[in-house]
């Protein structure tokens, strides 16, 4: 199992679903080049966002110094369960909503 660091598996997750696309969660991660690169391209476009997103849900995501990050054994499953009812709710509301024209 690898070193776990001061960073916060929450803070990360939050700031990668809100504001990944900016890179947010790269700069607090300490990762500043990626971050940089993330905010230029907007997230790879959304795409770079969405693959941070699934890989702090997964658990892979580390810090700068490549620790594993604080209370992801503690709050995975609370955070993957609100990510997909989120995504499913958000999902069914959107096609909903072409399907009626609105």
């Amino acid at each position: 199992m690898a070193a776990i660091g001061n960073k916060s598996f929450i803070a990360t997750w939050l700031l990668s679903w809100f504001l990944g696309v900016f890179g947010i969660d790269r700069f607090y991660l300490g990762k500043i080049g990626t971050g940089i690169l993330k905010l230029v391209t907007l997230g790879g476009f959304g795409l770079w966002a969405l693959i941070d997103l699934v890989i702090t849900l997964g658990g892979a995501q580390t810090d700068a110094d490549g620790y594993a990050l604080k209370g992801y054994d503690q709050y995975k499953w609370t955070a993957i369960i609100i990510t997909v009812v989120v995504v499913v709710l958000g999902g069914g509301g959107y096609s909903t909503s072409i399907m009626s024209g609105s």
